[in-house]
């Protein structure tokens, strides 16, 4: 392990504080109180998905186990478990980009709920022309549009939007898409929503944040990642397979040693999803 990976001295975590950034947003962090009433669906979504309300009038995303759609290359029935461990995690490390989820039971059964976001937008990546592409924003993909345009994918250059790439690094994201990313103007906060597809044992990481690849970590993210070692087992061991937990440790571990963020893979996988907005 490099010198930059190494675990932090005792002095090290006494001058490091793990604090919550301005917008630290937990607001809601208790499970839905009573029945959970359907209001809409989300009509978009791979799986079934519906904007429910519980007794205190709060909303919530509710994706019963029943709705999710059989994929190859994930086991059946886990994909809110998944959601849940994101959330889990991101909680108890410090990532702070996961609204609140958990397990419920719905009107179609069990399932995971995820708070809904109200005050949230989706201004922080975009397909544009080449030419007005924002200053200091990364280019990822650079294609054209019906009209034979160029244009471009595009992404901030956000500190809590790295924060995020970091997340999707460690919990091995198959689908960040600029649609799962919400922006809180307010606080100024950045969260990553729908992560049923993260947490496979195999390397599937696709995501239009690239931005930041092979850029050394920072002090504070090479502490996140250590804490990421010494908590995941005993937070994600109830939602996830042993195989994924043993991958995770792996991940984060090979990234310590790294010491820098990834580069996209090269050997027939496709690193950003599709739509990727």
């Amino acid at each position: 392990m490099t010198e930059q990976s190494s675990a932090p001295s005792e002095d090290d975590e006494e001058e490091f504080d793990l604090v919550q950034p301005p917008g630290f947003s937990h607001d809601l962090a208790e499970p839905p109180r009573g029945e959970l009433v359907v209001t809409g669906r989300l009509v978009r979504a791979s799986n079934a998905t519906f904007l429910v309300a519980d007794e205190a009038n709060r909303k919530w995303v509710y994706k019963p186990v029943r709705g999710e759609a059989p994929l190859a290359d994930f086991p059946i029935g886990t994909l809110g478990q998944r959601e849940i461990a994101a959330h889990d995690l991101s909680r108890a490390v410090g990532y702070d980009c996961v609204p609140f989820t958990c397990r419920a039971d719905g009107p179609f059964g069990p399932g995971s709920v995820q708070h809904w976001v109200d005050d949230a937008i989706d201004d922080l990546a975009a397909l544009v022309l080449v030419d007005d592409v924002p200053a200091d924003w990364f280019g990822m993909l650079v294609g054209a549009d019906e009209s034979d345009r160029d244009i471009a994918l595009v992404h901030a250059n956000h500190p809590r939007l790295r924060r995020l790439a970091l997340f999707d690094l460690v919990t091995n994201n198959a689908d960040r898409k600029g649609g799962h990313i919400l922006h809180r103007p307010a606080s100024d906060q950045v969260l990553g929503v729908d992560h049923g597809l993260t947490f496979n044992a195999d390397p599937k990481l696709r995501t239009i944040l690239w931005g930041w690849a092979s850029e050394p970590f920072t002090s504070d993210e090479q502490h996140l990642l250590q804490r990421t070692l010494e908590l995941a087992e005993d937070i994600v061991g109830p939602w996830l397979a042993d195989d994924e937990i043993d991958a995770l440790h792996e991940r984060v571990t090979e990234a310590l040693v790294r010491g820098t963020f990834p580069e996209p893979r090269d050997e027939g996988w496709r690193t950003i999803p599709w739509p990727p907005i």
